[in-house]
């Protein structure tokens, strides 16, 4: 029996739940994206950090199609037009839920919140439906 499938997304979700609870005992805060994102455009005591964590997830993400470029293969069928008003929407979202889905989904979760756990079901409910509405009802057309 073939188990590659379930490898990677263990290892990667180990790797963010790690790196969660680092960022919690190193620092004493959830590592919610969107709030570290947040800080750096204002002035905190802990701006380079929140930059360092920033710059890190991007150095990550600039590195890994060259490290694993079968995990990138699949494309995007989505116009840009599109894709920046999903982006639009989920920065909307985050403000309106106050966090994002590691702040929530991963830290929140993980920790028992309610204000997360009703969150984090907000978006699995909201990213349902809009991906129903898009692919279904719409045809994918976006």
């Amino acid at each position: 029996m073939e188990f590659g499938w379930i490898i990677a997304p263990l290892v990667g979700g180990l790797q963010i739940g790690g790196a969660s609870a680092i960022t919690l005992a190193a620092n004493g805060r959830i590592a919610g994206t969107s709030g570290i994102l947040a800080g750096t455009m204002r002035p905190t005591d802990d701006r380079g950090d929140r930059v360092a964590f920033l710059v890190g997830l991007l150095a990550v993400g600039a590195v890994a199609p060259f490290v694993m470029p079968s995990a990138f293969e699949g494309g995007v069928d989505r116009s840009y037009p599109a894709l920046i008003l999903a982006g639009l929407l989920v920065g909307f979202g985050t403000q309106l839920g106050n966090g994002c889905t590691s702040g929530h989904g991963v830290c929140g979760l993980s920790r028992g919140s309610p204000r997360s756990m009703v969150a984090t079901g907000t978006f699995m409910l909201t990213g349902g439906i809009a991906a129903f509405v898009v692919g279904h009802l719409l045809g994918g057309a976006l």
